[in-house]
């Protein structure tokens, strides 16, 4: 007679055959596809009893040839992979003879049936929405190869970086991608704050497989500033557990960090391991132009006529980030509505005079120029001319170094600013004063003063 098995004695299977999984794919780089194809994959996990596991071979002389040679490295896979050393025992058992292997096959594959309260993406949160910059263009390329076949490329998936750069943007942009071709997709999103506290709950009120089919049973998992659970020891190893029936379900995962796996000090290892296994992009402070991109479209969306020269200054002079940026085109319109005054340059400046005023923030390519022109005794019209000499080529080469260094922007943008220059001059233009100051001591002292002048944040 075959064995029942309820949801509540499903866990050690769960656990059991996504670590089945790992070994499968970790073996995969090590032996030869022939050997896979022909001993290794028809192997079924079985069961998991304390520390001794039982892997299921469809008859005697798989069993014996696998016992021979591969059981050594089988078992240490498998204590790897489930995080405990193991015993492992390899049992015959004929395909006719089902009894003991379907618990891992019902299992691996559940009907997503579960109760669960349907995710609605942001509307404003759109691919076409969001501004490709070279800060985030990795992160924007796998958010939509992810979207369009979600669970085959990129899988995980882990976008890091500060915060109001963008990460929910995307994790909404994939959602409603994946919506919009496909309705009935069932897509989970929670913030690791959320879950942890979901989980607790969960535990407190003996709901823990309610709680469980509400995370596992989805075609798409998403889990927005990973970084929260780091250091809670329970809500990790339930994270981990998830991740890994997900996974081995081919479903999609991705994650969004303030910082990179590698940098999650207070994550158990194994997490690291799998949110490094996919793709990691990153998304940084987005460049002058970028940023002048995303004043546009925010004013844009908001019917505010902006300027091109109006929004070029916004993104030199108003500190933070994006959402930072956002705050100030409402600040910029709402004081142009009460005052009924047109959106000026000089409309801006009184703005961030008034509102921004002591708050830091990146000077722009004027400022670089008029302290360099002054420290160098050169007029700005010098250094963005054709001239030669000595000393208007080194000052002009300086406040290259120091416009990259400060504003991060793009070799065609800043050869833009320095009369039209090609991108491969402004880059040896850094690039010389960049090895100079490892020689020269009394340069590097100018460079870090002008620096410090300028951007107190910045580093020589």
């Amino acid at each position: 007679m075959k064995r029942q098995f309820s949801f509540e004695d499903s866990e050690s299977a769960i656990v059991l055959t996504a670590a089945w999984q790992g070994v499968l794919q970790r073996m995969s780089s090590e032996v030869k596809e022939p050997i896979m194809v022909r001993f290794i994959r028809p192997l079924e996990p079985v069961t998991m009893e304390g520390n001794v596991v039982r892997l299921a071979a469809p008859g005697q002389f798989i069993q014996q040839w696998v016992r021979d040679r591969f059981s050594g490295l089988l078992q240490s896979c498998l204590s790897d992979e489930l995080g405990q050393s193991v015993e492992l025992q390899i049992i015959a058992a004929p395909r006719e003879k089902k009894e003991v292997i379907e618990t891992a096959v019902a299992i691996s594959q559940p009907a997503l049936t579960a109760p669960i309260q349907k995710f609605v993406p942001n509307e404003k949160y759109r691919f076409d929405t969001f501004i490709k910059g070279q800060s985030n263009r990795l992160a924007l390329a796998g958010s939509i190869a992810v979207a369009s076949e979600p669970g085959v490329k990129f899988n995980p998936l882990f976008i890091y970086g500060n915060s109001g750069l963008g990460k929910t943007h995307l994790l909404n942009a994939i959602a409603r991608e994946l919506i919009d071709n496909d309705p009935k997709v069932n897509i989970a999103y929670v913030t690791a704050q959320q879950f942890a506290e979901d989980f607790i709950n969960a535990l407190q009120a003996n709901r823990v497989e309610q709680f469980r089919r509400m995370h596992r049973h989805v075609h798409v998992w998403l889990v927005d500033d990973i970084q929260f659970i780091a250091n809670k020891d329970k809500t990790q190893e339930e994270i981990f557990h998830t991740f890994n029936y997900l996974y081995s379900l081919g479903k999609q995962i991705v994650l969004t960090s303030d910082r990179p796996p590698k940098d999650l000090f207070l994550m158990d290892e194994r997490l690291r391991s799998r949110f490094e296994s996919g793709l990691v992009a990153d998304i940084q402070m987005p460049d002058t132009e970028t940023r002048c991109a995303i004043i546009k479209s925010k004013a844009a969306a908001m019917e505010v006529e902006l300027s091109q020269d109006a929004a070029m200054f916004l993104a030199e002079t108003v500190p933070g980030n994006v959402r930072t940026l956002e705050g100030a085109i409402t600040k910029l319109a709402t004081l142009a509505s009460l005052e009924s005054a047109e959106i000026t340059v000089d409309f801006a400046k009184e703005m961030v005079e008034r509102y921004y005023q002591g708050v830091f923030s990146k000077p722009g390519i004027g400022q670089i120029l008029e302290l360099v022109a002054k420290q160098y005794n050169i007029s700005i019209d010098e250094m963005k001319g054709q001239s030669r000499k000595g000393p208007i080529v080194h000052a002009r080469h300086v406040a290259i170094f120091l416009t990259r260094r400060i504003t991060g922007d793009s070799w065609k943008h800043i050869g833009s600013q320095f009369g039209d220059r090609d991108h491969t001059s402004i880059m040896h233009g850094y690039q010389k004063i960049n090895e100079q100051m490892h020689y020269d001591k009394e340069l590097h002292g100018e460079v870090k003063d002008l620096l410090r002048t300028l951007h107190p944040g910045a580093s020589a």
